[in-house]
């Protein structure tokens, strides 16, 4: 009876144990910036290397002290190669483009920022604040990457969507009053807690 207990113990710890093991399907992610915080979740099986890309930034904690540098309303956010001084954070490298059968770019969705190359997008990425169906694949033509979208806080991305922007050091649409990503971490942002009464 004796060596019966431990075994049933340990087939009952197995699912636990197969479950902990299994990676998440949607990973998802917590930004915190000082206008306050929204959760991204990834879509790895729609963008699987764009969304390992994201990631691994957040995992090293790269986007900690950059700031939205491209606020344009009726548009996108974009974040993820700037600092409040306009400094350039070096990117880890360049990620393969996903656009082709892709997710589209619809409000809420996340999108790997690129250069005129397809496969030229990095660190920096871009919140769509409405429908931006001209940035979707056609046909063969590559693209921006939709890797995500956010699944909570959204309104904290209108907020950010409606700041003051200017003309700085040649760069236009950056806000006049820095928006930075203070604190980022694995995982959906905690849950607001409902008002009391």
């Amino acid at each position: 009876m004796r060596v019966l207990i431990p075994l049933l113990l340990v087939f009952l710890a197995l699912p636990q144990a197969r479950a902990e093991a299994t990676p998440e399907a949607s990973p998802a992610a917590c930004i915190q910036t000082n206008y306050g915080r929204f959760t991204v979740t990834t879509w790895p099986e729609r963008a699987p290397a764009s969304s390992e890309n994201f990631l691994s930034y957040i995992d090293h904690g790269f986007y900690e002290g950059l700031i939205f540098h491209r606020v344009i309303p009726y548009f996108m956010v974009q974040t993820g190669g700037f600092d409040a001084q306009l400094n350039y954070r070096d990117p880890f490298g360049p990620v393969r483009n996903e656009s082709v059968g892709g997710a589209k770019n619809l409000r809420g969705t996340v999108a790997m920022a690129r250069q005129r190359d397809p496969d030229s997008a990095d660190s920096q990425f871009f919140i769509n604040l409405v429908d931006n169906a001209h940035l979707d694949a056609e046909g063969d033509r590559p693209g921006y990457t939709v890797f995500g979208e956010v699944t909570d806080g959204m309104m904290v991305i209108d907020r950010i969507g409606e700041v003051e922007t200017m003309v700085r050091d040649g760069m236009r649409d950056v806000p006049r009053m820095p928006v930075t990503i203070e604190r980022t971490r694995r995982g959906p942002c905690p849950q607001r807690s409902a008002p009391a009464g």
